[in-house]
């Protein structure tokens, strides 16, 4: 049976989340590890207080997640697939053995910087759910304006999106997709306007940074982000990881790829459980677990259980 471990973005971090996981070696030197890389205790960055950074953010999400899979790689759980969304992409690199752990650190801490830099307050992100794409596309580009950008950022499953841009011009978008049916539309707890052209300017810094750091030939599948492609070149995937901020994040059609290269588990990696419940309405007759609700051993024997009567 074939394993996908999927990675959560920025909005699935709560306090404490560093402290949450495992006390198993694994995690321990991974903090260890990002804490002598960064210059800092890394286990000050899941605060309540520390969390309204983007920066602590992005960091935190990325340590948990390498943590949680260098776990699970111990116990002999390895991805044949893995996918990240927004900065869960460069722990998925991590997991599939493409991007060293410290070089990752230092991008990802780049890229939060970056992004709050260019847009300090007045931005952000929100979602809208119960429409369908080509309804709430017409309606963000009726309200796509100069003086109040939005756009649309994430389309995470076929009536579920994130739109990212101006306060003023997601609040018009969010009270017309109110009027036309959405069940939800609301602000999302992010400052910042990911995956939409706002952030060219990082993407290319990003580029530029990323040109000097080693990705090898991964040994799992990588599913990018902005094109929701499997890619196995290292040059496709520093591409991804280097340009996803400012374009849309394709995410449903990326699971998809995955379910149709074989996959019937998918793992979701601490914290969060919201990529779960996306592969587990998009493909039911597949498994679905989050790591964050369920004990490690058990996450453990139920693959590998899976695994057997697959065989």
């Amino acid at each position: 049976m074939s394993v996908a471990f999927l990675y959560p973005g920025q909005g699935a971090q709560v306090p404490g989340m560093l402290h949450q996981l495992s006390d198993r070696a694994e995690a321990t030197w991974t903090l260890q590890e990002a804490s002598q890389v960064l210059g800092h205790d890394v286990l000050t960055l899941d605060t309540k207080q520390a969390l309204s950074s983007t920066v602590s953010v992005q960091l935190a999400l990325f340590v948990s997640g390498v943590a949680a899979t260098r776990i699970m790689q111990a116990e002999g759980v390895k991805p044949d697939v893995v996918a990240g969304l927004s900065v869960g992409a460069f722990a998925a690199a991590v997991a599939a053995g493409a991007l060293a752990f410290k070089d990752g650190l230092s991008l990802v801490k780049a890229r939060a910087e970056l992004m709050e830099k260019a847009y300090p307050k007045g931005y952000g992100l929100a979602a809208v759910i119960g429409l369908s794409e080509t309804h709430l596309s017409e309606i963000v580009s009726a309200i796509n304006k100069p003086e109040s950008p939005v756009f649309v950022g994430n389309l995470n499953a076929p009536t579920q999106f994130v739109i990212a841009g101006s306060d003023s011009g997601m609040e018009g978008v969010l009270n017309r997709a109110k009027d036309e049916g959405a069940r939800t539309a609301k602000r999302l707890h992010v400052s910042v306007p990911s995956h939409c052209v706002l952030l060219k300017s990082v993407a290319d810094e990003l580029t530029r940074r990323i040109a000097k750091i080693e990705i090898k030939t991964p040994k799992a599948i990588y599913v990018s982000n902005r094109r929701a492609r499997a890619l196995r070149d290292p040059d496709g995937i520093r591409e991804d990881l280097a340009t996803n901020i400012a374009h849309p994040v394709r995410w449903h059609d990326a699971t998809t790829i995955a379910y149709e290269r074989g996959i019937r588990f998918f793992l979701e990696l601490p914290p969060g459980h919201t990529l779960t419940d996306l592969a587990s309405t998009a493909f039911p007759d597949a498994r679905s677990i989050a790591l964050s609700q369920m004990q490690i051993d058990s996450a453990v024997k139920l693959i590998k259980r899976q695994a057997e009567k697959m065989e």
